[in-house]
């Protein structure tokens, strides 16, 4: 597997809001730009302490585009719109409402999202596992 060329989104396994958002990048990935990993896994853990980022609290979801960059919070969410294109185009324009009023949205919801009723434990294909760097944990 080729990591060069994907997008890595970082979340927290633990969450069905986050599995939920999960699920929906990979009904709306038709281009195969995006691979996944938990925050919790090898992978999210050894992203976090070569950064010297906190690897206990899983609040931030990460945009990673390896050897090039990675985003957090609601810069993440709006690029992620934006890679998927289409009709969620639009709401990646969001990204030009200043970032701090955006972040204190996102962490109203990050505080909030244990407790919000999503429906969770999607069940995934075989392709779609294919696109997990390690296993989900919920899924």
């Amino acid at each position: 597997m080729h990591l060069q060329n994907k997008h890595i989104v970082l979340y927290d396994g633990d969450c069905p809001y986050c599995n939920y958002w999960v699920k929906f990048i990979l009904n709306h990935d038709n281009q195969d730009k995006f691979m996944f990993a938990t925050l919790q896994s090898d992978f999210g853990q050894d992203f976090l302490k070569k950064r010297n980022l906190d690897h206990r609290q899983f609040t931030t979801i990460y945009l990673l585009k390896p050897h090039e960059y990675y985003l957090i919070k609601s810069t993440a969410i709006f690029k992620i719109l934006s890679l998927i294109g289409g009709i969620y185009l639009p709401l990646s324009w969001l990204r030009f409402f200043p970032r701090f009023i955006c972040d204190k949205l996102y962490d109203f919801v990050s505080r909030n999202r244990k407790k919000m009723n999503v429906k969770s434990c999607p069940i995934l294909t075989h392709k779609e596992r294919e696109k997990f760097l390690t296993d989900p944990i919920l899924f």
